[in-house]
């Protein structure tokens, strides 16, 4: 997995499949490292705002909120739109600025963040409705195994960079 995130293009997926998974995760995460570690390429662009202390602090927030949020009996399914537009803009985000911070084409970045992003919101959905049809195990514990996979790859992506 650790020669996939030294691509922008596995960067940009793998923030992407987070994104889909948890929204405002893959964003955290991003914030992050490039709050710590200046991209150059980013200065002066719209996507600057994502190198700032800033919004590291308000992603990280929205996250954390995000995971509590998720194991709410009233929580809509990441499939309605409103999720899904959401979690398509967070990958969107995160593989523009991957790819802006790399020197190539945000625009590039965002088309593979935000279809991993679309793929992996419904491949979870599915996956975790399956898994709790099939085991019977209650949907709050599924979603707190889906935390944990998506804590895991950020922390990958971190290590990576």
């Amino acid at each position: 997995m650790t020669a996939i995130l030294q691509t922008p293009a596995g960067k940009a997926a793998a923030l992407g499949l987070i994104a889909g998974m948890r929204t405002f995760y893959a964003p955290a995460v991003l914030t992050h490292l490039y709050s710590r570690h200046q991209a150059e390429s980013l200065a002066g662009s719209p996507l600057e705002f994502m190198k700032s202390i800033t919004a590291s602090k308000v992603f990280k927030v929205l996250a954390a909120g995000e995971l509590i949020g998720d194991k709410l009996p009233n929580t809509p399914n990441r499939t309605a739109i409103p999720g899904l537009v959401g979690r398509a803009l967070s990958g969107i985000l995160c593989g523009a600025v991957v790819y802006k911070a790399e020197g190539s084409s945000p625009l590039i970045g965002g088309l593979i963040g935000g279809a991993a992003s679309i793929a992996s919101t419904f491949g979870c959905f599915f996956l975790r409705r399956g898994i709790g049809k099939s085991t019977k195990i209650p949907d709050p514990y599924i979603g707190a195994i889906e935390d944990a996979l998506v804590i895991g790859a950020g922390i990958a992506i971190a290590r990576s960079a």
